[in-house]
């Protein structure tokens, strides 16, 4: 007699993999988790952070913070890298090719990241979160780039 195992679909193990990546991040203000994937399989990870070999956030403090900059806005007074760049940076450090892969991470991208995601030739995006840039949607929709929102328990 069989018994019936309760597995997580793939959407939902790799949005699982993606927060446990989010758990390294270093960020005060929001942690990230992105997984990139290909026929299953994992190619890549990457959480919000300063560059390697740079001061964290949590020993400086968050320059945006200070300046009470709002989320989504003034990407370029961050000291740290997002979660996405973080995994396409690694996917080629390893030289590994992430055309047509899809994108796990844990909230939606900003419109620096979509444009990276959409010359890096990754098919789909599969988020948990929002995040407040119409322009990176904007971006994702004209590029044909499929994105999904999916609502699991974490």
């Amino acid at each position: 007699m069989s018994k019936k195992i309760n597995r997580p679909s793939w959407d939902e193990y790799f949005l699982r993999l993606a927060v446990l990546v989010s758990s390294r991040s270093t960020c005060l203000r929001r942690k990230v988790g992105a997984v990139l994937v290909k026929d299953k399989r994992v190619l890549a990870t990457g959480y919000n952070g300063a560059p390697s070999g740079i001061t964290h956030c949590e020993v400086v403090g968050c320059l945006r913070e200070k300046l009470n900059i709002p989320s989504g806005e003034r990407h370029e007074l961050c000291r740290g890298l997002h979660a996405e760049q973080n995994a396409l940076l690694q996917a080629a450090l390893h030289g590994v090719s992430v055309k047509d892969s899809t994108l796990y991470i844990t909230c939606a991208c900003c419109s620096i990241c979509a444009k990276m995601i959409i010359n890096a030739g990754i098919k789909e995006i599969v988020f948990i979160g929002d995040y407040p840039d119409k322009m990176a949607i904007d971006f994702l929709k004209e590029s044909k780039i499929k994105f999904r929102k999916i609502n699991i328990k974490i």
